[in-house]
């Protein structure tokens, strides 16, 4: 993981805002506090496998070409691959391994659709994705978060289960307000 990290601080920072955002929205659909954390664990290790992904693709200044990005899809996989050898996280090896599936069925690796898709998985697609388009990269600019919530809307029962990207927009509104919970364990600072 560290490696991983080492090699691209995006994907570093971009865990960790993932985890935060996935526990946002795992407390505010009521999930117990093992859960949560299950979500958190899932969350930063997300992109684990990215690892095994060559340099010239992970840390591309440019959009991915066709065939890179198809290296790029294998990173879920890879994830579960490592981590199915650490028992104690094997647990979590579902929604890492399906955060790229999507609602409607056109997602990878395996083409999953709406509640086929594990709960942990559906809630750390719409945390990467939001994190992904609000994040400013070396070919595009960070989108503003009303545009970034609208967007997560707009691909609502398609790419993102509609109820968690509700809860999400919820949780994200209720926080600015002072209302909600705060987004990092004690775990997330100290990896911060």
């Amino acid at each position: 993981f560290k490696r991983v990290l080492f090699r691209s601080s995006y994907t570093h920072g971009h865990s960790i805002r993932v985890a935060e955002y996935a526990v946002l929205i795992a407390h505010e659909i009521g999930l117990s506090e093992v859960e949560v954390r299950e979500v958190e664990l899932s969350a930063l290790f997300h992109d684990v496998g990215k690892i095994g992904i060559p340099d010239s693709v992970l840390l591309k200044p440019a959009r991915l070409t066709r065939a890179e990005f198809e290296i790029m899809k294998s990173h879920p996989v890879r994830s579960a691959r490592i981590l199915e050898k650490i028992s104690p996280l094997s647990k979590l090896i579902p929604g890492i391994k399906y955060h790229h599936e999507r609602f409607d069925g056109l997602g990878y690796p395996d083409g999953l659709r709406g509640e086929e898709i594990p709960l942990y998985a559906r809630i750390i697609l719409i945390a990467d994705t939001y994190d992904a388009m609000t994040s400013t990269r070396p070919y595009r600019l960070a989108l503003d978060r009303k545009v970034a919530f609208a967007e997560l809307r707009n691909c609502s029962g398609t790419q993102f289960d509609p109820e968690l990207v509700e809860a999400f927009i919820t949780a994200m509104l209720r926080q600015d307000a002072g209302q909600g919970r705060p987004p990092a364990s004690g775990m997330l600072k100290k990896i911060a």
